[in-house]
């Protein structure tokens, strides 16, 4: 049987044997899974070890009560944002640590639940939050930002290609109420959605909400400028990402040593980075992957080494 088709109907994992692969398990090892999710990479990693441990981050509540199926001596679930990494771990003894994985983006769980607000496939309420009880939700980005702000989010974080119509569509929309249900958003942007290619705009409007309500490239950077103080030299970073934002942030960290600019160089031109790639180009998942998890299909994987 395929690593891929070893799953559950809580969340499917993307990638799961490149993903062990790329931290290059050992049975004594420390690990951390800081993006928990429905557990898939969590319950694979903890098969490899035996005097290892493994700690798993997650800031939604339902996560941590499926995490609660793989409770063992060698396994510590951490409720938290993973922008908290280092002062999470630090704070139970648990640093340095071997490798690293990151499986961004949204769980099969979290876009299966239509009250969660993620998918575009159900009606239900504009949430999106990853965290319940997050203070932001979509519906308060729609109806309170100013059209500017949701013009910016749209171009920025969704890559829409009218976003300032878009924005002013939504704006117009919420003047006579404010939108609150899915099925509201897309019946007020109908004007400005391309015909015939109305499920990819919708999922790149989204995705814009999503990030702008999670925070979600903040975290990110915060998390990875982290991770060179977390690694044990030799430890490995593994990054899964799910759309080109995501995966320039990695790519350019795992180059540079930043998110911005050019690498930095000491005195004799050194290069003053923390890791070294193991593959120069992203891993994609196979055809028949895809063809059982469509959430593969965008994946690119990044593995890297700490200096």
């Amino acid at each position: 049987m395929s690593d891929y088709a070893n799953d559950s109907a809580y969340h499917r994992p993307v990638m799961l044997a490149e993903c062990l692969a790329g931290l290059g398990l050992r049975p004594d090892g420390r690990y951390v899974d800081v993006t928990f999710g429905g557990g898939g990479h969590s319950a694979r990693i903890l098969e490899k070890l035996s005097t290892g441990h493994l700690y798993s981050f997650d800031q939604d509540s339902d996560a941590e009560a499926e995490a609660q199926k793989l409770a063992r001596p060698q396994f510590t679930f951490v409720k938290s944002n993973f922008r908290h990494l280092y002062a999470e771990l630090e704070s139970i003894s648990a640093l340095p640590v071997d490798g690293l994985l990151a499986d961004l983006g949204v769980s099969s769980h979290q876009f299966d639940t239509p009250e969660r607000g993620f998918s575009t496939r159900f009606d239900g309420p504009l949430d999106m939050r990853m965290d319940p009880d997050g203070p932001l939700t979509a519906a308060d980005i729609l109806n309170d930002y100013k059209e500017a702000d949701l013009h910016r989010i749209f171009g920025m974080y969704g890559e829409v290609t009218n976003a300032r119509t878009l924005a002013n569509t939504v704006g117009a929309a919420r003047r006579g109420r404010r939108l609150e249900t899915i099925a509201e958003l897309k019946q007020a942007i109908v004007p400005c959605t391309p015909r015939g290619k109305e499920n990819k705009y919708l999922a790149q409007v989204f995705q814009a909400l999503r990030i702008e309500v999670n925070q979600e490239m903040q975290a990110l950077q915060e998390m990875l400028l982290q991770t060179a103080d977390v690694l044990r030299p030799g430890g490995r970073l593994v990054v899964l990402s799910y759309h080109s934002l995501e995966d320039r942030l990695v790519k350019n960290f795992i180059a540079k040593g930043k998110f911005f600019g050019e690498v930095e160089k000491d005195f004799f031109g050194n290069e003053s980075k923390p890791f070294e790639a193991l593959n120069r180009k992203p891993e994609e998942a196979d055809p028949a992957e895809v063809a059982v998890n469509s959430r593969a299909r965008s994946a690119k994987l990044r593995v890297a080494v700490k200096m």
